[in-house]
């Protein structure tokens, strides 16, 4: 079994990013899997710039490891500055998704 694991948040639904979100903080906090790595891509890009909810988890998130929004479509919605307000670093991740898959990362998603 890999120790280590890609969590990608894409999903627009609020509950399902909720999860996500609880599921990747848990697993960082109590070291449930030793490398994990978190990143934002589509709709949940959105969310993360309209619901308190997933503002305040993603923040959470934030403090305990380095969550990655994807640049090109924050660019887009002009969200990247809010979105990296949070301590949420910002950056094109396609190449970045599949170089952790080749290096052995396990992708789960949201």
């Amino acid at each position: 079994m890999s120790s280590k694991l890609l969590v990608i948040i894409a999903t627009g639904d609020r509950e399902k990013a909720l999860t996500g979100l609880m599921y990747a903080k848990n697993t960082i906090k109590y070291g449930w899997i030793p490398d994990v790595k978190v990143m934002f891509f589509g709709p949940s890009e959105n969310l993360l710039v309209s619901d308190t909810d997933v503002t305040n988890s993603a923040a959470e998130l934030a403090g305990l490891g380095q969550p990655i929004a994807c640049k090109f479509l924050s660019d887009r919605d002009g969200t990247s500055e809010r979105i990296e307000g949070m301590g949420i670093k910002v950056d094109y991740v396609g190449t970045m998704i599949a170089d952790l898959v080749n290096e052995g990362y396990i992708p789960m998603v949201w």
